[in-house]
């Protein structure tokens, strides 16, 4: 709660700002005196609303839609040793952790993966493929599983769900903002909203809507030397480091877009390629782990 208290107190404080910095630089008086009557505060006020709803309804369903997308089998009552082995060491690692036992599940994929989600850090799910229990040794698999329960932990599904509402304010107030101005100043409608009012609100969302997800990604990347480190307490730093080494030789396919940020490996990267990957290089990661005391 108190994560997602400051999250949104800081939204509203960039948007108080905002407001008044346009106030100050008279955009908004301008704007008035082009006659387009367009009301910067609840406009602020739509786009926080709009901006925000997608992202916590997402969040809200996360569970559900990573079940449903990925095949995940949940393990209700362990049915044999590996199935009794995963939920006894995510219990013993969210007992370390310091966060309820999350739901423990399995998908059928040959490739080595995991991932987590979960809407509150009490009520999680952790799910690996079956790919990842033949390719991986116990100490590997322990390391995966720590670094997905870290993940958990930190908050970081709610963190990005709520990074992903503030950029997605920003794009929904600056679009409309810009579409006004070209609809108004450039082609001189009068009235109402003109055909290129909404043209270049499209086009404008667009390009921001880009723009804005590298922020995303961003810290999308941070976040994985973070779980990398959870990873490396709850399981040994070696074990952490022999499960990324491991993925490096695997070369496996990347989850569905919808739960890549949410994985363990990702996809590899170049040049502007990079600023939109969810995770950073699998040797980035092994070298942070390796220079960290």
């Amino acid at each position: 709660m108190k994560r997602i208290f400051l999250f949104l107190a800081t939204n509203i404080a960039i948007l108080l700002v905002l407001s008044v910095t346009l106030r100050l630089l008279g955009v908004d008086r301008i704007l008035d005196e082009q006659g387009t009557g367009l009301d910067i505060g609840n406009l602020l006020v739509f786009s926080a609303v709009l901006g925000f709803a997608g992202s916590l309804i997402s969040l809200a369903i996360s569970k559900w839609t990573a079940k449903r997308s990925m095949g995940v089998q949940v393990i209700e009552q362990p049915r044999t040793a590996d199935e009794q082995w995963l939920v006894d060491t995510v219990r013993r690692q969210a007992q370390a952790a310091g966060i309820g036992m999350p739901e423990v599940g399995v998908f059928d994929s040959p490739d080595m993966n995991a991932f987590a989600t979960g809407a509150r850090r009490n009520h999680a799910l952790v799910a690996v493929s079956t790919g990842l229990l033949r390719g991986m040794s116990r100490q590997e698999a322990e390391a995966v599983l720590g670094h997905e329960v870290s993940h958990v932990a930190n908050g970081d599904m709610v963190t990005l769900t709520l990074i992903q509402g503030v950029v997605n304010t920003f794009v929904i107030f600056l679009s409309r903002v810009v579409g006004y101005v070209v609809d108004r100043v450039v082609f001189k409608t009068e009235r109402g909203h003109g055909p290129a009012f909404m043209i270049t609100t499209i086009i404008a969302q667009l390009v921001l809507g880009v723009l804005a997800s590298m922020i995303v990604m961003w810290f999308s990347r941070q976040r994985e030397f973070r779980a990398d480190a959870g990873g490396a307490n709850l399981a040994g730093r070696q074990s952490m480091i022999g499960a990324l080494q491991r993925l490096q030789q695997a070369h496996p396919h990347p989850l569905p877009d919808k739960m890549a940020a949410f994985g363990i490996s990702g996809t590899l990267g170049h040049g502007l390629k990079r600023l939109f990957m969810t995770h950073p290089p699998l040797e980035e990661r092994i070298a942070a782990l390796r220079s960290a005391t």
